[in-house]
């Protein structure tokens, strides 16, 4: 399909978005502006600019209400934890561990990375910060560095492949069109990539601030260890206590569990199938189901009917805060895949349906060169300029569309797509822009978010450059 006045019109509204998120500003508007007017010019009619509007939302939200469910499971579970005071239990005994600075580091990494892969970082948080970080100013670690080690671990590396709960694959992978599970799988190996470079780096530029475990606090260190607000077990009886215990057991047990017939089914996926991208979220979301009606229960059985749905409604609130508007952003850049266009448009089965990002980058290629190296380093800066709206989530359909466009440059899209994603996520989850979730660590810590993003910076950003060397090397 030649290029149309429709085509000029979408390729106008994403570099209008782009801006739009350089100067940190919500892209919702212009998104919803733009399907209308790209769906009246190419339609030819206004009402189909009407009807494009609720189409591309309704596609989008069906593509993606599996990520909803999954973010709501898991926190509701987290909230039922907290009622019995297993969340405390559960990490509680780490804090032996922490005999001086050095450790407690390389401990606030681990166990930062391996509860946010299950429960997001933002949820996690608060635990951490109130548990493991006095304990790691008192073992010598400075609270600005313990700060960056949960940062980094968290909302960086984490959160950036999120192998897990899937959310940034499935949205990445369905905007460029490709399989979620070979994505994730390179997401996985970026994150882990720039995570080492960044925490490696940040460890070596911080550790002659590291002091011996006896020696006083300092007083901005003082202040912080103040802030903390000691953690009351909520267990009130001692029938609650008990199963505090055991929950406290078997919840990570069972996420133990899920991660090992994950890792086997990829292994050896002939006899028990493949949990990759839906099918893995829907696995650790259904464990998650089972364990939050086990909580529930446990906590009191007169109470478990009315727990569990204010549990499972906290979650929905929390899904649609982080995510809800994520849903006009996709819709707007599924409008230019031709996989979702002819939804979104009603075009029935014998009409053309166009690919107007795909058209557009086609119709380019005359001019662009074809450099493997140009098209990686462009998705990532692509990825960390759509991360500077905050959200770290808003700019993967953009990274994902344009990465399926750019596959013609002879990289695969799946690699492109992670490229992006680590850009997008590294930057907007909340490591190096101080208008983000960073906002909540430097919150709980004490500390100057901008003191933090300064510490950030320089680690994340090699570690970007480095995972995408490694990206256009390997893959």
């Amino acid at each position: 399909m030649g290029l149309e006045f429709s085509h000029l019109l979408y390729g106008l509204f994403t570099i209008l978005i782009i801006i739009t998120m350089v100067f940190r500003k919500g892209v919702v508007l212009p998104t919803l502006l733009g399907t209308f007017l790209v769906a009246w010019a190419f339609k030819g009619s206004v009402i189909s600019g009407f009807t494009a509007i609720f189409n591309a939302n309704l596609v989008a939200a069906q593509e993606l209400f599996n990520i909803f469910l999954i973010i709501t499971f898991m926190v509701a579970l987290l909230h039922a934890l907290k009622d019995l005071g297993a969340d405390q239990r559960m990490i509680k005994p780490i804090q032996k561990f922490m005999v001086n600075g050095h450790v407690s580091f390389f401990v606030l990494v681990g166990v930062t990375y391996v509860i946010s892969l299950f429960f997001w970082p933002t949820p996690a948080v608060p635990l951490i910060c109130a548990l493991l970080v006095p304990a790691a100013i008192r073992s010598g670690l400075p609270v600005m560095v313990a700060a960056v080690a949960v940062a980094l671990a968290g909302q960086g590396m984490a959160l950036s492949s999120d192998y897990i709960i899937q959310v940034a694959p499935e949205l990445s992978a369905s905007a460029a069109g490709i399989d979620a599970g070979v994505l994730s799988d390179r997401a996985l190996i970026l994150s882990v990539v720039t995570g080492f470079v960044a925490i490696g780096l940040a460890y070596l530029f911080n550790k002659k601030y590291f002091r011996p475990k006896n020696d006083p606090l300092s007083e901005q260190e003082i202040q912080s260890m103040q802030g903390f607000t000691e953690s009351k077990n909520t267990a009130k009886t001692s029938n609650i206590s008990t199963w505090s215990k055991i929950f406290a057991i078997l919840v990570p047990l069972s996420m133990l569990a899920v991660m090992c017939v994950m890792i086997y089914s990829k292994l050896n996926s002939g006899r028990m199938g493949s949990f990759e991208g839906g099918d893995g979220a829907a696995f650790i979301g259904g464990v998650a189901v089972i364990l939050l009606l086990l909580a529930s229960v446990a906590f009191g059985k007169h109470k478990a009917l009315d727990n569990i749905s204010q549990h499972i409604t906290d979650g929905f609130v929390f899904a649609f805060k982080a995510m809800g508007p994520v849903i006009p952003i996709a819709g707007f850049f599924f409008l230019g895949s031709s996989d979702f266009a002819g939804s979104i448009l009603s075009i029935g089965e014998d009409g053309q349906t166009p690919a107007f990002l795909f058209d557009i980058v086609e119709a380019t290629q005359g001019v662009l060169p074809q450099s493997t190296i140009l098209a990686a380093f462009s998705i990532l800066i692509i990825g960390i300029i759509t991360g500077l709206d905050g959200s770290g989530f808003s700019g993967l359909p953009l990274t994902g569309s344009l990465s399926g466009s750019l596959s013609t440059t002879g990289m695969d899209p799946a690699t492109l797509a992670a490229i992006g994603q680590m850009g997008s996520i590294w930057t907007g989850g909340g490591t190096i822009i101080a208008w983000s979730s960073l906002i909540a660590i430097a919150g709980f810590c004490g500390i100057s978010v901008m003191e933090l993003v300064r510490k950030n910076f320089v680690p994340v950003i090699l570690g970007l450059i480095a995972s995408t060397i490694f990206a256009i090397l390997l893959f």
